[in-house]
């Protein structure tokens, strides 16, 4: 999946998770967060309000995002 930016610099990644519809709200996303459950760039992220910018790839429940600018 592909996530564009849209011409910010760089989207929260707690904010990624909902827009992308991987989790279906913000208290979902931030659980899976804090849970250890999502990984950027192939290491485990625990800060939900992590950059992330283009160029990045997240990785959540079997699925993975590619942030473009």
């Amino acid at each position: 999946m592909q996530f564009k930016l849209d011409g910010e610099e760089f989207i929260p990644l707690q904010s990624l998770l909902k827009a992308s519809g991987l989790t279906g709200s913000g208290g979902a996303a931030k659980a899976a967060i804090v849970g250890g459950e999502v990984k950027v760039d192939g290491e485990t992220e625990l800060r939900r309000g992590k950059k992330i910018r283009a160029g990045q790839v997240v990785s959540y429940a079997g699925e993975e995002i590619t942030v473009l600018a």
